[in-house]
């Protein structure tokens, strides 16, 4: 079929484009970008506002500029660095252990067999269940001398109220609830694996562990590296386990639960308001070496 031709001695007027992609794209971006600096920008600079100032509520009328001194007096604390240090614990444990966990769940969730849905929506409920609940439920399993665990290993530890235990038994509980978010994230990435490459190694021999060693993970890392960023981002915020189990006592006070007290029991809102931007700055140190490591290998992997 042929074009259809323009007449002789017509000219081609210039199609108008209105704003122009740049200027759509920003008044299309603008109400999303106003959402998130009232959600997420205004508390951010409040928050620094706030901890560069002298301001407690037990003092009536105490509210003055203090510059660096709140992030002296934290700094300063063997709270902040001891919290500090138990975080950093906490996260490389229960991430490694919820890497490792959540893989197998994945791998069994993958696998054709009667009753997949079944197991699926029975790996997930641990991920449903509420932070707050899920802390009650291992507080009671752990809490007693007489309680369930102490039962079935033949001890009268009192888990929760001793170091290390107590963050043993933390991280046992996040392991528990989030190793399935883990797991749903490694899946995705497991269901994109065409089949035909596994079909191509059994034909060429390949157990399943070389199947495993040489195909899975090495497609899998775009999906783990992923799930690694979430969770590790998510780890450095915990507040509410260690909150509803032991309030921070016996060697578990993140630095979440410093600022919290401060806040809460001391009333000085300008050094919590620092110890919440000292956290801020941790997570965002992370954030970014991620993205600098982890980030670029995601993109290679992407592109090869």
């Amino acid at each position: 079929m042929e074009a259809a031709s323009i007449p002789a001695g017509t000219t081609k007027r210039p199609r108008s484009r209105g704003l122009g992609e740049r200027g759509l794209a920003f008044w299309m971006v603008s109400p999303s970008m106003l959402l998130i600096a009232l959600v997420a920008a205004y508390p951010i600079i409040y928050a620094i506002w706030l901890s560069l100032h002298e301001y407690s509520v037990r003092v009536a009328g105490l509210q003055r500029w203090a510059g660096l001194g709140n992030y002296q007096t934290a700094l300063s604390s063997s709270d902040f660095w001891s919290a500090l240090v138990t975080t950093l614990i906490f996260t490389v444990a229960s991430v490694t252990l919820e890497l490792i966990i959540g893989l197998g769940m994945a791998m069994a969730m993958h696998a054709a067999f009667r009753g997949q849905g079944l197991l699926r929506t029975t790996v997930l409920v641990p991920w449903a269940v509420l932070t707050v609940v899920t802390a009650i439920m291992w507080r009671t399993i752990f809490e007693s001398p007489q309680g369930f665990v102490n039962q079935i290993l033949g001890t009268d530890t009192v888990w929760l109220g001793q170091e290390p235990q107590a963050l043993i038994v933390i991280i046992i509980a996040d392991v528990w609830k989030t190793a399935p978010f883990m797991a749903l994230l490694i899946l995705a990435g497991l269901q994109v694996i065409p089949g035909d490459i596994y079909e191509a190694a059994k034909v060429d021999g390949a157990t399943a562990w070389q199947r495993f060693r040489k195909i899975t993970i090495p497609l899998l890392i775009p999906a783990i590296l992923v799930a690694l960023i979430f969770r590790t981002l998510d780890a450095l915020r915990i507040f509410d386990l260690p909150y509803v189990l032991t309030k921070g006592a016996h060697g578990t006070t993140t630095l979440s639960l410093v600022a919290q007290e401060t806040f809460a029991q001391n009333r000085i809102y300008g050094l919590g308001a620092a110890y919440s931007v000292l956290t801020f700055i941790v997570v965002m140190i992370v954030s970014f070496t991620y993205i600098r490591t982890v980030g670029g290998n995601i993109r290679g992997l992407a592109e090869d």
